[in-house]
């Protein structure tokens, strides 16, 4: 996997109930990410999301849904741009 700088990997969240939240409640959701994964730079994942192997999440990105294997994925909110595929493999030769 590959990770460029300025990420943060969020886990933890709070409720959105004030009196809940003032108690000192919180989550944790674990993060999935699947193998030869390129997270770029400045990209936030937010708790319980699962990214799918073979997938390049563009920079800036806010990653708040799973997002499937094989895939180039962008924005925000983070979504599927298109399927990474054997093209994709002669492109920079």
């Amino acid at each position: 996997m590959f990770i460029g700088p300025d990420c943060g990997i969020y886990t933890a969240g709070h409720p959105l109930d004030v009196e809940d939240r003032n108690e000192g409640l919180e989550y944790a959701y674990p993060i999935t990410i699947g193998h030869n994964v390129w997270v770029g730079g400045g990209v936030k994942i937010m708790p319980g999301v699962t990214i799918g192997d073979n997938t390049v999440i563009a920079s800036g990105s806010i990653v708040t849904k799973n997002i499937p294997s094989n895939v180039l994925a962008a924005g925000v909110p983070c979504k599927v741009i298109r399927e990474i595929t054997e093209a994709d493999k002669d492109k920079y030769k």
